[in-house]
């Protein structure tokens, strides 16, 4: 059943000014030069490859996305076989199977 009915008859989007907006995005944008984001980059990849975990997780967030799915495995001491997950894009799935 739809919820949405049940929250008291109050609106969920915000009134007024969109307070999950930054005022400051558009400014910020037009300050940063492709060169600017390049070097930032560059930096973050060079703290990943030297080990800093915090740029590894962020680094490889924005180069192969965040993890969808986490598997928690324990073996107690035994051998464990995980399965193997294919990844396919967008132009692999035939669509008449959809």
């Amino acid at each position: 059943m739809d919820k949405r009915k049940n929250n008291g008859g109050n609106s969920t989007k915000a009134l007024g000014i969109d307070k999950r907006k930054s005022p400051y995005r558009e400014l910020i944008s037009q300050a940063t030069t492709e060169e600017d984001f390049i070097g930032v980059f560059k930096k973050l990849q060079a703290n990943a490859l030297k080990g800093d975990a915090q740029a590894t997780k962020l680094y490889l967030e924005y180069t192969i996305g965040k993890p969808t799915i986490a598997v928690d495995i324990t073996s107690e001491g035994n051998s464990v076989t995980i399965p193997t997950i294919n990844f396919t894009s967008a132009t692999d799935i035939d669509h008449e199977e959809i």
